[in-house]
């Protein structure tokens, strides 16, 4: 549209021109030097057209090289953008060979090599070759070994995926080195020790992790009780201080029932009977649970009765809990009372069953001389516990 414009404009402007031009060319007389031409404004203004063309194309033909690298420039990163993209949706697929090649084949015409290089690894690490992974990973901080971070993260994820957890704990403390501070790397250590269950090693990085505070405070707190747990484990196997170590747990999470579980398991593992029974006791006293209740049934001390009048005296609050009454069952057969114990048994199964208390159920009747039936609550308890099983829902192929 704008180039017609012009085409009428210059016509126009011509047309009026030679008008003029026609009836008088006139006469130019240039005097320089001693040299003297003499022409018509016709020629005149010919020759100056000539001169502006002339320049015009002399300084397309300068710009003309730069203009080619641009363009040849423009379509090469236009074409591994394509190849970046195609080799990205053939690992999507399953191609994992032609996509790490596509994708290293554009990777020196990229915009951003270092994509490409890191997406390589990851298709190189499906095909199980490390080396190879290594050497993208490599030429990819060549590159821009100012995102060495990037780099060395992306690494430790693939070290960590393909179980090379020596390699990517060097990578990741090599990485904390680099980051001054950030924590990532420190975030990523914390749960792969997590995942190796190395619970002393993840204590150590457990005040880092709240300075940083990276992951959550959820994840904080479930890695800390995992933490206390196998501590107060690891004391009691070496007959060590129990209440110490239950008083190193943070005050905020000693109401939680899996810690309190640990402590009184460590109690009972070093011989404190009396003193598993009388923590205990206080903990139902602020938290009503059925593990805990479940679990003093399972204390003996030198006093069991002492323990079935407690049980019996919670049982004016709780006489429908299920655990309780299982609980004062056990504690029945412990003090030799097996009608007793029959009764509160039964009870707590036709409150709820549970393979619990069917085990116990099935090991009063045996004590009592009743085998068939015994074998029948056997079975009954293993028969809940498989349909439990079946219930789980199945992990994904």
């Amino acid at each position: 549209m704008k180039l017609a414009i012009i085409i009428v404009v210059a016509l126009a402007l011509g047309t009026f021109g030679a008008h003029f031009l026609m009836a008088d060319p006139g006469y130019v007389v240039i005097d320089f030097r001693g040299y003297i031409i003499e022409m018509s404004v016709p020629v005149l203004l010919a020759l100056l057209l000539l001169t502006l063309l002339a320049a015009w194309l002399l300084v397309k033909l300068w710009r003309a090289p730069r203009r080619l690298g641009e363009a040849a420039a423009n379509f090469q990163g236009k074409r591994a953008g394509k190849r970046f993209t195609q080799g990205l949706i053939e690992i999507a697929e399953g191609n994992y060979a032609r996509g790490e090649k596509l994708l290293t084949r554009g990777a020196g015409k990229a915009d951003a090599p270092l994509l490409n290089y890191l997406a390589a690894a990851r298709a190189a690490q499906l095909q199980n070759e490390d080396s190879r992974r290594d050497n993208w990973l490599k030429l990819a901080w060549e590159q821009q070994p100012e995102a060495s971070s990037a780099i060395l993260l992306t690494q430790a994820e693939l070290q960590i995926a393909h179980g090379q957890h020596e390699l990517a704990q060097a990578t990741l403390k090599r990485l904390d080195e680099e980051e001054k501070g950030r924590g990532q790397a420190v975030v990523l250590l914390a749960r792969l020790y997590a995942d190796l269950g190395d619970w002393r090693a993840l204590g150590e990085l457990l005040p880092r992790l709240r300075n940083i505070g990276k992951p959550s405070r959820e994840q904080l707190d479930a890695w800390t009780v995992r933490v206390h747990v196998h501590t107060l484990s690891d004391t009691a196997s070496h007959s060590g201080d129990i209440p110490r170590a239950w008083e190193d747990v943070p005050n905020r999470l000693r109401k939680d029932v899996t810690l309190r579980i640990a402590y009184i398991d460590a109690l009972l593992a070093t011989g404190s009977q009396t003193r598993a029974e009388r923590e205990l006791r206080q903990m139902l006293k602020t938290t009503w649970h059925p593990k805990l209740v479940l679990r003093y049934g399972e204390i003996s001390t030198d006093d069991p009765n002492a323990q079935l009048e407690q049980a019996e005296r919670w049982l004016d609050k709780h006489g429908d809990d299920a655990e309780l009454l299982l609980t004062a069952g056990r504690l029945c057969m412990a003090n030799k009372l097996w009608g007793k114990a029959r009764s509160y048994i039964e009870s707590s199964l036709a409150t709820r069953p549970m393979p619990a208390a069917y085990a116990s159920y099935g090991q009063l009747l045996t004590q009592l001389g009743e085998s068939g039936a015994a074998a029948d609550a056997f079975r009954q308890g293993l028969a809940i516990v498989a349909d439990d099983t079946l219930a789980l829902p199945k992990p994904l192929d």
